[in-house]
């Protein structure tokens, strides 16, 4: 009798998806635009010039002057991978914040949205959450299997965040790397395509206009409705982990 072969499912008709392009991303309260240094360097220094403790577990940053800014926006500007967004504010028209794909491997269908850094006025916004939502979005669209955040284990901010998106928690990667000198560990999040019809559903609910009241202040929260889709629990919600 032949020994049973433990083989995980098969993938019929897997076609590596697209890369992504430079087309903006319209939302109701966020525009994605490529990042543009002429366009949009000066608006984010002065917006990251709030506090610097936004670029704590950045590997650059802060950046003293505007033309430092500029030129690290250049820098990053021209690239495919990490391929760099500005969140430009619908009602201001002001970019308040930056994100990009990276680790982008379409072989094997996994794509990394990561290099968030958002200003003060940006932090805890709708046009923030609905970024997050566009570029979760256009990923799994495009044909992605798996949407991957990671961030300094230190940073909880981070961690919870990528929960309130709907991103299950899968462990820490103990002295990853090593970043302006010291010593990360990096936790990981993710999200794949099975996952995507149930969150999308709860990101139409938490962004519909009649979630929000006169001042602004959400009636039902994205984290009390994506909860239950977590395949895992980051333990430091509970301060299991330091």
């Amino acid at each position: 009798m032949a020994e049973q072969r433990n083989l995980r499912e098969p993938v019929p008709g897997w076609t590596p998806p697209r890369r992504p392009d430079w087309a903006a991303r319209e939302g109701r309260w966020v525009r994605l635009e490529r990042l543009d240094p002429e366009r949009h360097a000066a608006a984010l220094f002065a917006a990251n010039r709030a506090d610097d403790r936004i670029w704590d577990y950045l590997p650059y940053g802060p950046f003293a002057a505007e033309a430092a800014y500029r030129d690290w926006a250049a820098g990053m500007a021209g690239r495919d991978d990490p391929c760099f967004y500005a969140l430009v504010d619908r009602g201001t028209g002001l970019a308040g914040g930056v994100a990009s794909y990276l680790r982008i491997d379409p072989a094997a269908g996994s794509i990394e949205v990561g290099h968030i850094n958002l200003a003060p006025v940006l932090q805890g916004s709708r046009a923030a959450t609905e970024a997050m939502y566009l570029m979760m979005g256009w990923a799994f669209a495009a044909g992605y299997r798996r949407y991957e955040w990671k961030c300094d284990a230190l940073n909880r901010p981070s961690r919870r965040a990528a929960e309130r998106l709907g991103l299950s928690f899968e462990g820490v990667f103990r002295q990853a790397t090593v970043v302006k000198g010291r010593n990360r560990d990096t936790a990981w999040f993710a999200a794949i395509d099975k996952d995507w019809p149930a969150l999308k559903a709860c990101f139409d609910r938490w962004l519909r206009p009649e979630n929000f009241d006169a001042e602004g202040r959400q009636r039902e929260s994205l984290s009390a409705l994506t909860r239950p889709l977590l395949v895992a629990d980051d333990p430091d919600r509970t301060g299991a982990v330091g």
